[in-house]
């Protein structure tokens, strides 16, 4: 611990840890949205249902969300969308998920 009226200084480590979280990708808001619903080039969501259009990043989650949404109807893998087939991802656009950023 410090003293009265010293104040604490922040090491390199933490400083480096906070300029990483400031500048790495991490497919949140925005930027992340067309990753995360799979519009623009493909990105996370991999799979849409085809009853209700939801979008999940594999099988296991999609059946998962088959089974809560629409019990009914028979789980079917043959049925699915799959929207990376469908959408050819442009070069020079930046990949989902990747770490960096433009800020550095």
């Amino acid at each position: 611990m410090t003293g009265k009226a010293k104040p604490k200084k922040h090491t390199a480590k933490e400083i480096a840890a906070k300029v990483d979280a400031a500048t790495t990708n991490r497919g949140g808001g925005k930027a992340g949205l067309a990753d995360r619903t799979g519009q623009d080039k493909g990105g996370h969501a991999k799979l849409e249902c085809p009853h209700c259009k939801i979008t999940a990043p594999d099988i296991k989650s999609m059946q998962i969300h088959h089974d809560a949404r629409h019990p009914k109807i028979p789980f079917d893998d043959s049925r699915l969308n799959n929207l990376h087939s469908t959408v050819v991802p442009e070069s020079s656009k930046p990949k989902p998920g990747i770490r960096g950023s433009l800020k550095k």
